[in-house]
């Protein structure tokens, strides 16, 4: 297993694409669109995590324009089906491969591909941060109370929220409906953000994940820009979205510096980024209620009494620092700073 993980020197760097109109479709900054388009020119297969309705599947495309799909996160363990043995498939056949998904689900393929002999030379692989993946019975105990099927759900929509649209800091969870009805309320107040905050709903290796380090298995990790108004606030780019770009490798150092020419983006030092990335630093905590707390889904309380007994509404203080005294007012203050010395 340790013979996975890269050892080499991180380069890392924060921004986002330029493109508006394929930033605001993402969840942060567009990075994964920039990556794709570095290293899919031609002959080429990309593997991401797609959904329909509650279902979480791999599926692959070998049209870069087709990649919509993949973007935004999914918050639910996407079911692997064949994609790794089609992976394999492509490689042998000589296409270029770019394989997207959780640090657990890009081990698994190294070590498949390892087992069957699979030249990796034409694989990039790029990993999502990842803080759990929660389990799928309490979005199954919302559907039921809606009185009709999911026929999507957004986590983290961008395009519409209490302070006007594309605005990072102030996503929705947008859910629509098979009977056409469409839900659309700030994160904040949605009771599955606050239960899978609490830990109370990951899959138990979650709790003991052997990814959660800075050492990672892909070339290239991505996430949120979380710290930006603290470190490199140049880059938050007006409360749009900003990405954060780990390398491993050589490989993946070679693909993030082409995706950067498409972005708005500098390199960042790897010590200060890892200060706000706790899930490349440790584990997430074992929540000693899970137990019960999975119990209760299993049974036959309905979605309404769960949230009786588990959902707790958000602090005064996480409000006043998510609406009042925001990451947009701090950037303010430096953007403010920065005139007067100047």
């Amino acid at each position: 297993m340790d013979s996975l993980f890269n050892k080499d020197e991180h380069f890392v760097i924060g921004g986002y694409i330029l493109d508006d109109s394929i930033r605001f479709q993402s969840t942060s900054g567009g990075a994964f669109s920039a990556i794709a388009q570095s290293y899919c020119d031609k002959n080429y297969v990309i593997f991401g995590a797609e959904t329909t309705g509650l279902s979480v599947y791999h599926s692959h495309c070998d049209n870069i324009e087709e990649i919509d799909k993949y973007r935004k996160s999914k918050y639910s363990q996407s079911k692997i089906g064949k994609a790794y043995i089609e992976c394999s498939d492509f490689l042998k056949a000589g296409k270029k491969v770019l394989f997207s998904g959780t640090p657990c689900q890009i081990a698994g393929l190294k070590l498949y591909l390892q087992t069957v002999r699979t030249p990796m030379d034409d694989l990039l692989t790029v990993e999502v941060v990842c803080e759990g993946v929660p389990s799928p019975l309490y979005i199954r105990k919302y559907e039921e109370a809606l009185g009709s099927k999911i026929e999507n759900i957004d986590y983290r929509y961008t395009g519409k929220s209490i302070f006007g649209n594309g605005k990072w800091d102030f996503q929705c969870m947008k859910i629509t409906l098979e009977n056409g009805k469409i839900i659309e309320k700030d994160r904040w107040f949605i009771p599955f953000w606050k239960i899978w905050l609490k830990h109370l709903m990951s899959r138990p290796s979650c709790y003991e994940c052997k990814f959660a380090k800075a050492e990672r298995v892909a070339d290239i990790t991505l996430g949120d820009l979380w710290g930006v108004h603290l470190y490199c606030p140049d880059l938050y780019g007006k409360n749009g979205g900003a990405s954060l770009v780990v390398a491993n490798n050589e490989k993946g150092k070679s693909i993030v510096k082409k995706a950067k020419e498409l972005m708005y983006a500098r390199e960042l030092v790897f010590t200060d980024a890892l200060k706000y990335q706790s899930p490349m630093r440790k584990t997430i905590d074992n929540n000693p209620q899970r137990e019960e707390f999975i119990n209760d889904l299993k049974s036959e309380m309905s979605y309404k009494e769960i949230n009786k007994k588990w959902y707790d509404k958000p602090s005064k203080t996480l409000l006043w620092q998510k609406y009042i005294w925001g990451n947009r007012q701090k950037i303010y203050v430096w953007n403010l700073k920065n005139k007067i010395l100047k």
